[in-house]
């Protein structure tokens, strides 16, 4: 049964939205979800609950569903989903397999640069992600 995705409100709200879709794996509508929340919002929504899995359903989601379609609603994620709490912990767990996913996410957003983002905005956010 697919997923209702609505705008959450709060972090608790968003928690929980991240939670069931994490349980079913659902990158579909973990792409809803990351297409009607403001990035700017990300850190706030996240609070202190970010972990590996869900940083990797996140990036999987967005290339899957979000970066064919709007690539600048993916740099806008990535910018701020880098500014998250635990952000740094995360990404120095990831695996070299889980790196390598990133790394393609960003070939897709220069492949597809828009007025978004300049190729230099890109670089200089490969290096927050250690690539």
């Amino acid at each position: 049964e697919k997923l209702r995705i609505s705008e959450p409100s709060n972090a608790y709200d968003f928690g929980q939205i991240i939670n069931a879709v994490n349980t079913n794996k659902d990158k579909a509508a973990c792409a809803d979800l990351l297409t009607i929340t403001d990035p700017k919002k990300l850190p706030m929504l996240l609070s202190n609950k970010l972990e590996g899995e869900i940083f990797l359903i996140f990036i999987q989601s967005l290339d899957y569903y979000v970066v064919g379609k709007d690539p600048g609603l993916v740099y806008q994620h990535l910018f701020y989903l880098s500014k998250a709490e635990r952000f740094k912990v995360v990404l120095a767990l990831l695996s070299k397999n889980e790196k390598e996913q990133v790394q393609r996410l960003f070939d897709l957003l220069s492949e597809n640069q828009n007025h978004q983002y300049s190729l230099e905005d890109l670089e200089s956010l490969k290096k927050v992600y250690e690539l």
